[in-house]
């Protein structure tokens, strides 16, 4: 018997230990559990529902130190606010629930997606730029969605599937009237373009000129929702715009476009991997290269 008086009772590990049939079912058990978890958060990366996640998750450890802090009104709150989630949550998680039993149904749950490969930055602005002056000189309204980080995988389903390379004469087509997927936009996420004919979000500023049509409309609402980027051709007087976080950019010319889209697709996300790059493989590599070079 230990000093403290403390016995250890081991003895439900007899019944794990007892039968190798045990512990194979319990490893299996967990395997799939994981798995299940595995997946479920694959579906979600990539949509609003992961920045959901996180915010839960930030107040759920406040809900713990709360409770452990004994603070009766600010836990007496956040029990009611839990109860508001429960209800809100099948709501907020409707696009992913329906994706779910989709890949369910299809069999596509089970398989995993492969990985995307290196982004041309240079060769999308390229893309985009050259697409853009050519419809804005015929006057062919377009709307070009470029997606980052947060995802908007609700509103690529929304349109017709794709998947490919980013080309200046495949979104004039796109875009050319009275075709099949003119009437939308277009979303290029990962380098390729994903989907056409997609039904973006309108936007609910009351501060918006009324002279602005739909296509302007539905950029800026894609704006507000996300991080995406928005390229906007007015079909009416062919003058390119840029949504960024809401705002409008508008009466841009080649030069203009050119500059706005290198800077946030290229300059800004060129900044924000540079800190992880100093700790990858190839950081590494190019300082012992100047090392070895000094």
């Amino acid at each position: 018997m230990p000093k403290d008086g403390v016995v250890l009772d081991l003895n439900f590990l007899s019944g794990v230990f007892a039968s190798p049939w045990n512990i194979l079912r319990s490893l299996i058990d967990i395997a799939i559990v994981a798995y299940i978890f595995y997946r479920l958060l694959g579906l979600i990366k990539g949509t609003r529902a992961e920045q959901l996640l996180k915010g839960l998750f930030i107040l759920l450890i406040f809900s713990v130190v709360v409770s452990y802090l004994q603070l009766d009104m600010v836990n007496w709150l956040l029990e009611k606010l839990w109860i508001i989630f429960a209800i809100a949550l099948p709501i907020v998680f409707q696009p992913e629930l329906r994706r779910f039993l989709e890949q369910l149904g299809r069999g596509k749950f089970f398989v995993s997606s492969s990985s995307p490969d290196k982004i041309d930055g240079n060769h999308i602005v390229n893309e985009i730029v050259t697409a853009v002056k050519l419809l804005a000189n015929d006057r062919v309204g377009a709307l070009i969605v470029v997606a980052r980080e947060t995802g908007i995988e609700e509103y690529l389903d929304s349109g017709t599937r794709m998947d490919s390379l980013v080309s200046a004469g495949l979104l004039i087509n796109i875009f050319v009237p009275n075709t099949p997927l003119h009437d939308g936009a277009v979303i290029i996420k990962e380098g390729r373009i994903q989907s056409a004919a997609c039904f973006l979000p309108l936007s609910s500023n009351p501060a918006i000129d009324g002279k602005l049509g739909t296509r302007h409309r539905a950029g800026l609402g894609i704006s507000e929702v996300s991080d995406a980027l928005s390229i906007i051709v007015s079909e009416e007087t062919g003058a390119v715009s840029i949504a960024r976080e809401g705002r409008l950019v508008r009466y841009l010319d080649e030069q203009g476009l050119r500059y706005l889209l290198e800077d946030e697709l290229i300059v800004r996300e060129s900044r924000r991997d540079s800190f992880w790059r100093r700790w990858s493989n190839d950081g590494r590599q190019e300082s012992e290269k100047k090392k070895d070079r000094a």
